[in-house]
């Protein structure tokens, strides 16, 4: 349980454990990312777009909880590498959707496909009531996930649904 360790005034110790758990798995998972990595903020603006795109900038903001001034730097980054571009919304033509490209949402599915490669691979190392118990738990993770992502929306204002 090394990654339980923290000193904390907390009295949550389960909610510091799940913490401390679910930064060590996405920082793990984001490790050896290939040549030409983007940054884990580039990456997650890309998710989004994927999934909720077509998308417009300030509602990209939004979700990724930044100003449009991030944000616009955030896209111009992924248009510069050729993962996103943007077009005129056609239900108005002042506002801009930004859209994944071919190569953007190669980029998604493969990062995806590898994390679920390594997290696949992790699952087999563990032993087979291990395996249960951690898919025993998934269920209740997601409606952990569920609780806290309708609390930001009841605190910020509806932004995006859920996206995996």
């Amino acid at each position: 349980m090394k990654y339980s360790v923290y000193s904390s005034t907390t009295k949550a110790p389960l909610a510091t454990r799940l913490n401390s758990a679910t930064v060590h798995i996405g920082r793990t998972l984001r490790k050896d990312a290939g040549p030409n990595p983007l940054a884990a903020e580039h990456r997650s603006a890309l998710g989004v777009i994927f999934f909720a795109g077509p998308i417009r900038m300030g509602a990209l903001a939004s979700a990724e909880r930044v100003g449009a001034p991030a944000m616009t730097k955030t896209v111009a980054i992924l248009e510069s590498r050729g993962l996103v571009r943007r077009e005129r919304d056609a239900r108005d033509d002042r506002a801009v959707l930004i859209r994944a490209t071919r190569k953007g949402a190669t980029a998604v599915r493969e990062g995806r496909d590898e994390r679920v490669r390594r997290i696949d691979s992790g699952l087999r190392r563990l032993t087979p009531d291990a395996r249960r118990r951690v898919a025993a738990a998934v269920g209740d993770l997601e409606q952990l996930i569920d609780v806290l992502e309708r609390e930001n929306r009841a605190q910020r204002g509806a932004t995006l649904p859920s996206i995996a």
